[in-house]
């Protein structure tokens, strides 16, 4: 028995029958990373160890009866969330040998669980790219094809699920860094609506746009996992207090007559055709299974990205001021005085797109820019969320391409912001609007490559998008994981 290759719930079915233990698992999750990790750099810091003591205690909680679904299943963690005593990098020279002295609360909820923590992954530098390729410590190689980037900013999370590293891993997601990377790698990533999941412990990049979520390899999984980290912290203030729900138990049901709306705004110029392809064959088989289908339109998504740029940018500029080199973070040896010390220890700390975004950040909020750009900005969010509440009145989901293109190949697009970019011109609308979205694969491309869709709901509305994702991975079937040899 390949162990590898089961599901989270399959493994936990596993477990729950006593045909296995959490040793296994973990210890076959060690050989892979073993074996794969000098070709993928998914992973920053690796926690192997501790993940084995910690599937011995799962062992034991299951022995007595005190487990969850996901006891004894192991996990990966994007390195932007804090771990008590394990290094939380941001993949940054500014944090390089961080160690917070506490656990974020997803953390704390997988401990609690009694989840074995393989390792923290690989990402963007403070989550600002597309491609993994601003880490300290190099990129993350797409496991599909070595060549070609795996996503950004949880581009390591998601190598790390692809290449069956993990079974499970978290990412954050400010304008598409979980469902951008899982469209290039060919998994599951879901941004749940802002507030669902808790922030605290999360090292901020954008507060108002930053979410975290799962990485699954199928829909099953990620509604499940989703059970575990929802609900309400009080350490977090932007919290929300709503009911729980079981995404588990919305799957499977009925969709005819589900009422699935198609942006016109989003399959126009740009958009690679074998990508539109697989995504119109996507929306045709959920009308196959009953779904009626509906043309829309959300006129200021075309404003989104600019948007997008300024806010996260200024929000960005605002965080990362607390990294000075006084309390914690690098600090440089060049001390003549403290104006010194700041203006060194953040041009030594800071990769360029770090710095790229602190300075159009710092420029938005500037006296005499502020209201030219930044609260133009914010007045365009506001307007983009008028578009998804109207469209909402007459869909209940609303399906996209997830990017308009597969994965490219490295150094393709380092060198030009934009380009760079326009990677996430279809993800950055649900987090200005702060709604729940969604990638899924849809395909492959001749060359092989995965393809992702999107599918985007009310806030709060984790449930359906859940459900018509799970029919529609029913419906078109699944892509499978690449082949890597060991």
């Amino acid at each position: 028995m390949e162990l590898i290759n089961k599901s989270a719930l399959e493994l936990h079915d596993l477990l729950d029958k006593k045909e296995i233990t959490s040793r296994e698992i973990v210890e076959a999750y060690i050989k892979r990373i073993e074996a794969l990790e000098p070709k993928l750099n998914s992973f920053v810091t690796l926690t192997l160890e501790q993940a084995l003591e910690d599937a011995d205690k799962a062992d034991e909680m299951i022995k007595n009866k005190t487990s969850t679904t996901f006891t004894g299943i192991p996990i990966a963690i994007k390195d932007n969330m804090c771990t008590y005593h394990v290094k939380t990098t941001c993949s940054s020279k500014m944090l390089q040998d961080f160690k917070p002295p506490y656990d974020a609360t997803v953390i704390a909820k997988i401990k609690k669980a009694g989840m074995p923590i393989l390792g923290k992954t690989n990402m963007d530098e403070f989550a600002m790219g597309s491609s993994t390729e601003t880490s300290f410590f190099g990129p993350s190689k797409n496991p599909w094809d070595l060549e070609r980037v795996p996503g950004g900013s949880s581009g390591g999370s998601a190598a790390a699920v692809a290449a069956k590293q993990a079974p499970l891993a978290l990412g954050s997601d400010t304008g598409g860094s979980i469902r951008q990377p899982a469209a290039l790698t060919g998994v599951v990533g879901l941004k749940p609506t802002y507030g669902l999941v808790s922030r605290y412990g999360l090292i901020a990049f954008a507060s108002s746009l930053d979410q975290i979520g799962p990485f699954t390899r199928d829909v099953a999984d990620s509604a499940a996992l989703l059970n575990m980290l929802a609900g309400y912290d009080p350490k977090d203030t932007t919290s929300l207090p709503n009911k729980r729900s079981d995404y588990l138990q919305a799957l499977g049901k009925e969709i005819r007559g589900l009422r699935v709306g198609l942006p016109r705004e989003f399959f126009g110029e740009g958009l690679d055709k074998e990508v539109e392809k697989a995504v119109l064959k996507a929306i045709d088989a959920l009308a196959t299974e009953g779904a009626q289908i509906v043309e829309i339109d959300l006129p200021y998504s075309k404003k989104a990205l600019a948007a997008y740029y300024l806010i996260a940018t200024a929000e960005a500029s605002s965080n990362l001021a607390r990294l000075d080199g006084v309390r914690y973070g690098h600090r440089s040896e060049n001390q003549k005085d403290s104006v010194t010390m700041f203006k060194h220890s953040r041009a030594e700390g800071f990769g360029p797109e770090v710095k790229r975004r602190i300075m159009l950040g710092t420029y938005a909020l500037s006296a005499g820019f502020y209201d030219a750009y930044y609260l133009k900005a914010l007045k365009v969010r506001t307007l983009i969320k008028n578009d998804f509440d109207a469209a909402f009145k007459k869909v209940d989901v609303i399906v996209t391409p997830t990017t308009p293109s597969v994965a490219f190949k490295f150094g393709e697009k380092v060198l030009d912001p934009l380009a760079m970019y326009l990677s996430d011109v279809y993800t950055t609308t649900a987090n200005l609007a702060g709604i729940p979205a969604m990638s899924m694969p849809a395909g492959l491309t001749k060359e092989k490559l995965p393809i992702g869709v999107q599918i985007i709901a009310p806030a709060l509305a984790e449930e359906i998008m859940l459900n018509t994702a799970y029919t529609l991975e029913k419906a078109i079937g699944t892509i499978g994981l690449p082949t890597l040899e060991v």
